[in-house]
């Protein structure tokens, strides 16, 4: 299984970037798709995650009405839009993917089983 992601880059404040995570190696049926993010010297943090199948999305409120998150089934993509863009939006974001086993939580790190290799994206004020 192989996510990669892309679309990183500088951008300023009050500017958009669009991250995309290419699939590939397995069906993803049953799994969310997660975008996760991490600033220098903070912890790997969710910013969205999408169900594969449903389609259903879930966003931290830190970012609700400025991202969205959406998949291509058919070319087993998922992407982040990310508008409105703010200096503390600066990290590396990463794409992952895992079952959430009922009781399970989709903003946890530990139920994400594949990761991509991340991509930064920087605000600058």
């Amino acid at each position: 299984v192989q996510l990669q992601a892309f679309g990183g880059g500088l951008v300023q404040a009050g500017g958009s970037l669009r991250l995309s995570c290419v699939a590939s190696g397995r069906t993803f049926s049953g799994y969310v798709m997660g975008w996760f993010r991490q600033a220098p010297g903070k912890e790997r943090d969710v910013v969205a995650a999408i169900w594969w199948s449903s389609g259903i999305t879930n966003l931290v409120d830190s970012v609700k009405g400025r991202f969205t998150i959406s998949r291509d089934r058919a070319k087993n993509t998922v992407t982040l839009q990310m508008g409105s863009l703010k200096p503390e939006d600066t990290a590396v974001y990463y794409c992952a993917a895992g079952r959430i086993s009922p009781g399970g939580s989709w903003v946890l790190s530990s139920w994400y089983e594949y990761w991509g290799q991340g991509t930064q994206v920087t605000v600058s004020s």
